[in-house]
């Protein structure tokens, strides 16, 4: 029952994460949203007993939505200054956040701990169960096909997306790199000869 209880609880915290993603106007507590959602749903994987997709879940996502992140703010060319004023606005939204990730997580790790789990919830894995294992071997034998299609699917958007970067604009600079490797000293350097001068 408390097992349920804690699902629907963590469940419930990310659907409101969820729509706190789509619905945020400010993209900061867009992103901050979005990493509460992952952390849920890495808190739900745990429930589950698959520790490996929770922790690849918190490194890979969690990490590469604050590095790409950073990359759209400094795509955006934002003053820093004016942000780094701003910086001390979000801070309780932050702080609260944080506070409720911790709060989960004492929470799993004490019923982890406890017997709440024994005989309710989830079946238990025998001994010596990877669950790394497991996924691979589903992955790479019924899921295949599905699993190349979404590798051609991220392909295409990587394409699309240094198509969009890379499309002509009014004040963008383009590289052309056949003309910048071919080029001779001669074409870019200019050698002036004159007589030395004594001085007076």
């Amino acid at each position: 029952m408390f097992h349920a209880i804690l699902f629907y609880s963590f469940a419930a915290v990310l659907i409101g994460a969820a729509l706190g993603v789509i619905f945020s106007r400010n993209p900061v507590h867009a992103v901050m949203f979005l990493v509460l959602a992952f952390f849920q749903s890495s808190v739900l994987w745990l429930l589950a007993e698959a520790e490996f997709l929770a922790i690849v879940l918190i490194l890979v996502y969690v990490g590469a939505v604050m590095v790409l992140f950073l990359f759209v703010v400094m795509m955006l060319d934002i003053n820093v200054e004016e942000a780094r004023d701003g910086f001390t606005r979000y801070r309780w939204f932050g702080l609260g956040i944080a506070m409720l990730m911790i709060i989960e997580l004492m929470q799993l790790i004490w019923l982890r701990g406890s017997d709440v789990m024994s005989g309710t919830g989830f079946a238990a894995t025998p001994e010596g169960y990877s669950n790394t294992k497991a996924l691979g071997a589903v992955l790479y034998t019924e899921h295949v096909y599905a699993f190349e299609l979404a590798a051609v699917i991220l392909l295409l958007a990587i394409i699309a997306a240094i198509t969009l970067t890379m499309r002509k604009r009014p004040g963008l600079k383009m590289q052309n790199i056949s003309r910048q490797v071919a080029v001779k000293s001669k074409d870019r350097v200019r050698v002036v000869k004159m007589d030395s001068e004594k001085s007076q």
